[in-house]
């Protein structure tokens, strides 16, 4: 029996006993898994339930972007632009592993178009202050292709350069998860929340509510009560707060969240070599277009469309397939075609509902919203990585004025660094190939293990499965390709020749299914 396997072993035994915590937070995305370090740091007693994979839904399938919102300071919601480039600079000091600056080229095809995006990327600067990673500079035609090789140059009238970060989003939340973990908080991936029951009466422990747990792992049922709940299921946070208000015989509230759909192609890094992603402010329909280096590839993206479905694999819709290709064939010098595209994948983003009920809703920001309701019951919705630790403390702030929980401050999560953070990356990034940088100071850890020279593809070696499968939460196929490794979201069809090594590994180091069958299906989707 491996070190996470035992681990997971005693704590299972730890919930067959029906223990009390001040906080339980349902949901292992960006945002339960800041919520929970903030929690923890602050000396509270914090079990976080995850029904399927840490940043298995819309926290592993972002633009992988740092950003304080260009697009809101042209809407001048400048109050939030300020917040998220303070928060931009955060992240990237917690994880400089796995986040770092990233340099931006607007290309201009008009006259007007570099002075206009210019003027505004210099007050993007002004707002960012000490926090800002580099000036904003304007771009003659030769110095824009310099920065941008594989740019379409008939037309080209210049450019605007500006800074802003990229990151690797589910080793991020894996790194949230680890720190978790050794701040002394409790967390278990593939445990289903079945039911959240706000008692009629506090128990003599002080709890408010009762939850009914399902172990997917080895099919178990368990008990936990808690002072305090928060409900960071990101685009299914309705589900559960309709749940839990109908079984404390409340009215059903209306849905706080509309979702919408965010496609990404990936294609080789040749159709735009260079180190600076591509931003075009406004396509044909309005939209806006990235092309990002990523992890050796370029990233290709994104749409933006309702989806009233929840799908726990969402798919593409063929108009948001073309229009990608369509857009990206505009401003590279050579078309993108279906056959280009190495892996495509899909997010929905929580937005919040113009539905929102009227009382018990606090909107701290038009990005994200946290509601309480009469049970006592957190919910919060909305928001995006770049912005997760500062909405962890306006949750806590939350719980503290429905009398949840006692104040308390503890250690600021601004100055806690994550699990493995180092500067140290020999002079790569996350904007390279994947390989051995991305452990930071865990990497000598790593290589420690079993199988560090044999490498099963796209710089993954067997010691990394190794080690995802003792220390990373790994039980699947799928954790491994898809999140501790981003093979499947980089090349589809190259995570289907590596699925079989991967499987072999796990399963001689878990003792369980490693679910081959179920990753090789889902990889035909990304294809």
């Amino acid at each position: 029996m491996n070190a996470l396997t035992m681990k997971r072993a005693e704590l299972l035994s730890t919930l067959a006993t029906h223990p009390t915590y001040d906080l339980v937070v349902v949901g292992g995305g960006a945002t339960g898994l800041g919520v929970a370090l903030d929690a923890v740091l602050r000396g509270f007693s914090v079990l976080l339930l995850e029904s399927h994979d840490f940043a298995g839904g819309t926290s592993s399938r972002s633009t992988k972007l740092l950003h304080g919102g260009v697009r809101y300071l042209a809407q001048g919601n400048i109050s939030l632009v300020r917040e998220a480039l303070a928060e931009r600079a955060a992240v990237l000091k917690l994880a400089p592993h796995l986040a770092q600056p990233l340099p931006f080229v607007m290309p201009s095809y008009n006259w007007w178009q570099t002075p206009f995006y210019g003027l505004g990327l210099k007050l993007y600067d002004v707002l960012a202050g000490k926090a800002g990673l580099g000036q904003t500079e304007w771009l003659n035609v030769q110095e824009t292709l310099a920065a941008l090789p594989g740019l379409q140059s008939r037309g080209l009238k210049g450019g605007v350069k500006y800074w802003d970060g990229q990151f690797d989003d589910a080793r991020l939340a894996l790194a949230l998860a680890r720190t978790i973990e050794r701040a002394g908080g409790q967390l278990l991936n593939y445990m289903n929340v079945e039911r959240v029951h706000g008692l009629p009466a506090l128990r003599a422990d002080g709890s408010r509510f009762e939850l009914s747990l399902t172990d997917q792992r080895q099919t178990g049922a368990y008990r936990v009560y808690a002072h305090s709940v928060v409900n960071a299921a990101g685009v299914w946070v309705d589900a559960v707060r309709q749940q839990s208000l109908l079984d404390s015989g409340q009215a059903m509230p209306e849905r706080i969240v509309s979702a919408s759909q965010g496609v990404h192609l990936v294609v080789s890094r040749d159709f735009m070599p260079g180190r600076h992603a591509l931003l075009v402010p406004k396509t044909q329909d309005g939209r806006v277009l990235f092309a990002v280096p990523w992890m050796g590839a370029l990233i290709l993206g994104t749409t933006d469309t309702p989806r009233q479905d929840l799908p726990r694999e969402p798919q593409a819709f063929e108009a948001e397939l073309e229009f990608i290709l369509s857009e990206a064939s505009k401003v590279l010098s050579r078309p993108v075609t279906r056959a280009d595209v190495k892996s495509l994948w899909v997010g929905l983003r929580p937005l919040v509902g113009s539905n929102q009920p009227q009382s018990g809703t606090k909107s701290l920001s038009r990005e994200h919203t946290i509601v309480t309701d009469e049970n006592g019951l957190i919910t919060v919705t909305g928001g995006k990585w770049t912005t997760y630790r500062s909405m962890a403390e306006d949750v806590m702030q939350a719980c503290f004025e429905a009398g949840v929980l006692p104040r308390r401050d503890g250690v600021s999560s601004q100055n806690h660094l994550l699990m493995g953070a180092t500067s140290e990356l020999g002079g790569f990034g996350v904007c390279d190939a994947p390989g051995w940088h991305l452990y930071g100071s865990e990497e000598a850890q790593v290589r420690a293990c079993p199988g560090a020279e044999r490498l099963l593809g796209l710089g993954l070696t067997e010691a990394m499965v190794r080690y995802a499968a003792h220390h990373e939460y790994a039980w699947t196929v799928e954790d491994v390709l898809a999140r501790r490794w981003r093979a499947l979201f980089l090349d589809a069809r190259q995570a289907m020749d590596m699925a079989d090594a991967v499987a072999s590994i796990l399963g001689d180091e878990t003792g369980q299914d490693p679910h081959l069958g179920d990753f090789m299906a889902l990889s035909k989707k990304y294809l």
